[in-house]
């Protein structure tokens, strides 16, 4: 499955709190997000997220979640 090519870090910020993520806060260009006090992504506020930044964002959720890529995008976009 591929990634999607015009997607925001304001967007997949939105979209990683059906993982259980929330916002912890906003510091000039990047967004930081926790689930609990057991994994923190930051993520480029950027109005299009680099195709690489968003696999290695999905490859990161994947190792920690131990669920496989594809189960991570089908969570996000479907």
């Amino acid at each position: 499955m591929k990634l999607p090519r015009d997607i925001s870090g304001e967007e997949l910020a939105t979209l990683l709190r059906r993982l259980g993520y929330e916002v912890v806060r906003r510091t000039g260009s990047h967004i930081r997000l926790s689930r609990g006090s057991e994994h923190h992504i930051t993520i480029p506020r950027h109005r299009e997220l680099k195709v690489g930044t968003m696999s290695n964002i999905v490859k990161d959720l994947a190792d920690h979640l131990d669920i496989s890529r594809e189960e991570v995008i089908g969570a996000l976009w479907e």
